[in-house]
């Protein structure tokens, strides 16, 4: 049996990062921003001038833990302290898993479709 997807696109992707460059500049905070699709895979990132180089990575792993687990990184970095159910779950998947606030999942009709995230 062959499922069907819906999956963000490159457009898509480009109207997320506008949408982020336009916070970022009103918020005075350069960031890098990160889409990636259904499957998790990075489509589109951008660093906005200023944005920190280190952050490249964590956005781009908070939009995939954000399409992993289905959940806002925000949610899930609440779960993911000491004594906490998550605890420790930021080691796993070779440690892509980013429990900073800021990747969130994306979705079309009520499915995810992708995930978007955003570090300064």
């Amino acid at each position: 049996m062959t499922t069907q997807l819906q999956s963000v696109s490159l457009d898509d992707a480009q109207r997320v990062i506008a949408a982020g460059q336009a916070q970022a500049e009103e918020n005075g905070q350069p960031s890098n921003i990160a889409v990636v699709d259904v499957g998790g895979n990075l489509v589109a990132h951008v660093r906005m001038d200023g944005a920190w180089i280190g952050s490249i990575d964590i956005s781009i792993n908070k939009t995939f833990t954000s399409r992993a687990l289905d959940i806002a990184t925000k949610d899930l970095a609440a779960d993911a302290g000491p004594g906490e159910q998550f605890f420790g779950i930021h080691a796993s998947n070779g440690g892509r898993i980013m429990i900073f606030a800021g990747g969130i999942p994306l979705q079309q009709n009520g499915d995810v479709v992708g995930a978007a995230a955003a570090a300064f």
